[in-house]
């Protein structure tokens, strides 16, 4: 089991696959990482030598930012968005979704569930 980027990457998958597990890494990525690495697409992540892996770990510590320092810059820009008071940054503050999509009938997954009204609820007489 190859561990790359703090992440044990599954044994049984092609190393393209694998990589895909670090955050960061999508396929095209992947790609491009095992092709500046001299690796086969291919390989199990099993099959691969320690020297393969080395390769990949400097490709992926010189050229992309992954994991921790991506989520961290993510954070940041989103923090950014909020503390300046655009139109973004107030979406994201209300937890709604940020790039123009309907939220009228939609959107229940940043929105969370529905708030159900309580129905026969009346008030006391006096």
């Amino acid at each position: 089991m190859a561990r790359i980027a703090g992440i044990d990457l599954p044994a049984n998958k092609q190393i393209w696959i694998g990589l895909t597990y670090i955050h960061g890494i999508g396929r095209a990525t992947a790609y491009k990482i095992l092709g500046k690495a001299e690796v086969a697409d291919d390989v199990k992540v099993k099959d691969l030598t320690e020297e393969d892996a080395r390769r990949i770990r400097k490709v992926i510590q010189d050229e992309i930012r992954v994991e921790g320092d991506l989520r961290k810059e993510v954070s940041q820009n989103v923090r950014r968005l909020m503390e300046i008071g655009c139109y973004r940054g107030v979406r994201h503050r209300r937890n709604l979704p940020t790039r123009g999509q309907r939220t009228h009938t939609n959107a229940r997954t940043r929105k969370g569930p529905k708030r159900m009204t309580v129905a026969g609820k009346k008030k006391a007489k006096k």
